[in-house]
């Protein structure tokens, strides 16, 4: 049971390592950001409290999977397996205890106590041998995958987008659709084999603008009933949810440039941190994303031409 715990430790290490982090760095990065997340949507939102449940099942979710857990219980005794799930699961839900403690939202704790108990009998992906439907075609490999990985969080967005509408709370409407182009953003973390690229045998410049047509056009799909909603449920904000709406899609577009401005390799930290500026600071898009298109129509040169 320790060499697992221990295995996983490293495993993490290793991750932020190459991502170009030291790991006491990371750790403390994920910290802040964890707490700042929190402050905000607890002094933004009122049902804030169910948001922070769904964020700790989502948590947890990413600790079921059935491989794993078959592992586990090939390798442990029932007793040994129960435990190290349950200390996996309460390592998972500690952050959030941690913060309710600090708010002194006492009440609300046994629930994340209750879920991290609970899902230890549960393998998320048991009964799901079958294909997931799409709205998408099988060619853009990031939305089929994608969506299959992420379908659960969909009825998530839904329901604070409903919640939003009932209590007429603009900020977290907002937040709903906004949580669209976040899920889409993850789609763009998986590189494609270079013979993929290869195989589309079009200029590197017709490549990216597909990329990013489709992109835009998917994400659309996804996100436009949520905007029709929005519009017409607040109807006096319409202009401010047009212009997160539009910079939604702007920062789309910059990850993925900035994907393939670092093929074959992952995004680096210093492009995350330049996509991170702009996001504090906008109008830096007018020259981050033709920074991103250039360097990714030279990266995509050699394969491509």
């Amino acid at each position: 049971m320790k060499d697992y715990f221990y295995l996983q430790f490293k495993i993490l290490n290793r991750k932020f390592i190459a991502f170009g982090l030291h790991p006491i760095l990371a750790y403390l990065i994920l910290f802040v950001c964890f707490l700042g997340f929190s402050n905000y949507i607890f002094f933004t939102m009122d049902f804030a409290i169910h948001l922070y449940i769904l964020l700790a099942f989502r948590v947890l979710i990413k600790l079921i999977g059935k491989q794993k857990n078959d592992f586990l219980k090939f390798l442990l005794t029932k007793k040994n397996y129960i435990l190290t799930k349950l200390i996996e699961n309460f390592i998972g839900i500690l952050p959030f205890v941690f913060f309710l403690t600090y708010k002194k939202l006492f009440l609300y704790i046994p629930i994340f106590i209750a879920l991290a108990i609970t899902s230890i009998f549960f393998n998320f992906n048991r009964g799901f041998n079958f294909t997931i439907p799409t709205p998408f075609y099988k060619k853009p490999f990031e939305f089929t995958i994608g969506f299959r990985n992420t379908f659960y969080i969909f009825p998530i967005v839904y329901y604070l987008l409903y919640i939003s509408v009932s209590v007429k709370n603009f900020n977290l409407s907002v937040f709903s659709m906004l949580m669209i182009f976040l899920v889409v953003s993850s789609y763009y973390s998986k590189l494609e084999n270079e013979y993929f690229i290869w195989n589309y045998k079009t200029s590197p410049e017709e490549f990216i603008h597909k990329k990013i047509k489709t992109g835009l056009t998917y994400t659309t799909l996804l996100s436009s009933p949520i905007f029709i909603v929005i519009g017409i449920n607040f109807t006096a904000e319409f202009e401010t949810l047009l212009i997160f709406w539009l910079l939604a899609n702007a920062y789309l577009t910059t990850i993925i440039l900035a994907k393939y401005a670092a093929y074959p390799f992952q995004t680096d930290l210093p492009q995350w941190v330049f996509i991170g500026i702009s996001i504090a600071f906008p109008p830096l898009l007018i020259i981050q994303i033709p920074y991103f298109y250039f360097q990714s129509r030279k990266k995509l040169n050699t394969i491509l031409e």
